[in-house]
């Protein structure tokens, strides 16, 4: 007795839609991990904020932290950018018609 190949005993549409499924599976894995290093990124922007507020200054925090001054400022960046988009919607709320 012979083992079949899985994919032999599929029709060409049965191994589209698998392939498909796969395709979907892999595109939503991404989407999710994604997500996760948006989070991780703005509490990373946050730390360093906090970082350069304790050390004094950009040169000071990329020294103690071992990060670039480049690095640092790109988080700088991040953090001014999540703080201006989460007072937007409370400033026009806030604003009356």
């Amino acid at each position: 007795m012979t083992v079949q190949n899985v994919d032999r005993t599929l029709s060409r549409k049965q191994r589209l839609q698998e392939k498909q499924r796969r395709q979907l599976s892999v595109v939503d894995t991404v989407d999710k991990a994604e997500g996760k290093v948006r989070k991780a990124e703005a509490e990373l922007a946050v730390a360093v904020t906090e970082a350069v507020q304790v050390f004094g200054d950009e040169q000071s925090a990329s020294e103690a932290l071992d990060m670039s001054v480049e690095a640092i400022r790109r988080f700088l960046h991040m953090a001014r950018n999540e703080a201006a988009d989460t007072d937007t919607p409370a400033d026009a709320a806030a604003k009356p018609a």
